[in-house]
């Protein structure tokens, strides 16, 4: 069968994504076949198509970019237990910018049903995402002060809620005036334009010159600096993105005076283990239903429109998730 993908001959601009037409074939014995409905925009998809560093090894062109999206099962392969035809789920699988594909069953989770496929579609990587960063790498307890930088994008909005549900002070920066009250109305409780104020003062100010016990940083090159002068000596610098560019060499003995801990993590590591993504997603959708987190999608646009999906997210227009709707 036919299906419309994304298909990217070379790194670039968003004028590098072509829609175009491919085969289909049946799962094979350990795959199930999806007809994807929602399927997620994020910024890793951006560094792909840069070429930029990141959880991707060097492209062999073509490739169809994205890792989420949700949707309905259409076959089944000979040696898939557990799902049936027609069953709601969501995938954590590259090559996720297309109408229906095949993806291993061992990707692929099934959708509680107060879970929409709006949400699990846009979300999930950015929920899989705040699990390990708050309840495995660095496990957030009542009375921590968090740094969350991007507070009022997908990932920020999701980090600051739950952060606050387990008890934070969640101090959180954005770029622009419009996105303060969206922050302050998603779990923080100090809100920082960094474009207009020094944002390592501001913390230091808020919390009595102690610093943070965290900093979750999705900027990278505009912020890192600035963010090892606001944590708290035995902190954490948590660099999980680098939407103004990547962090180059720096030298470690800024690290030294306060003996700060510097990481850079990425969501394969942390699901590659048998059941490890089913245990993150069912953390993800629990925290959903018990009202902790609320990952309103705020933009939603036509998978003929990525290109522009892909500006807007680059060119910090978007707030809350993003996604592609396909239609099928």
């Amino acid at each position: 069968m036919k299906t419309k993908a994304v298909i990217v001959n070379k790194t670039g601009t968003p004028d590098v994504l072509d829609i175009q037409e491919i085969e289909v074939g049946e799962p094979k014995e350990s795959e199930v076949r999806i007809r994807q409905s929602v399927i997620g925009v994020n910024f890793a998809d951006i560094y792909q198509r840069r070429g930029s560093h990141g959880p991707y090894a060097a492209a062999i062109f073509p490739i169809v970019i994205g890792g989420e999206a949700s949707g309905f099962i259409d076959a089944i392969g000979k040696d898939v237990t557990g799902f049936s035809i027609g069953q709601r789920v969501a995938v954590i699988h590259p090559g996720a910018y297309q109408l229906t594909r095949n993806v291993p069953a061992t990707n692929v989770v099934p959708l509680p049903g107060d879970i929409s496929l709006e949400v699990a579609g846009s979300s999930l990587v950015r929920g899989l995402t705040a699990e390990y960063l708050l309840r495995r790498l660095y496990l957030v307890k009542a009375g921590d002060a968090v740094l969350i930088h991007a507070a009022a994008g997908g990932m920020g909005l999701i980090l600051s809620q739950w952060a606050h549900s387990l008890g934070a002070l969640v101090i959180g920066t954005v770029g622009s005036k419009q996105k303060i009250e969206l922050a302050l109305k998603n779990g923080c409780d100090y809100v920082i334009n960094y474009r207009e104020e020094n944002f390592a003062s501001r913390v230091l100010e808020i919390t009595s010159g102690k610093g943070v016990d965290v900093i979750y940083d999705a900027i990278g090159k505009d912020v890192f600096l600035d963010s090892l002068n606001c944590v708290k000596t035995l902190g954490f610098v948590i660099s999980y993105g680098t939407a103004s560019g990547d962090v180059e060499a720096f030298d470690l003995q800024l690290l030294h005076q306060k003996s700060i801990i510097v990481a850079r993590p990425t969501l394969r590591s942390f699901i590659s283990a048998p059941g490890d993504l089913q245990r993150g997603a069912a953390a993800f959708f629990e925290a959903i239903q018990n009202k902790v987190i609320d990952p309103t999608v705020r933009q939603l646009y036509p998978f003929e429109s990525v290109r522009m999906a892909h500006k807007d997210l680059e060119e910090g227009l978007t707030t809350g998730s993003v996604g592609l709707v396909s239609g099928v």
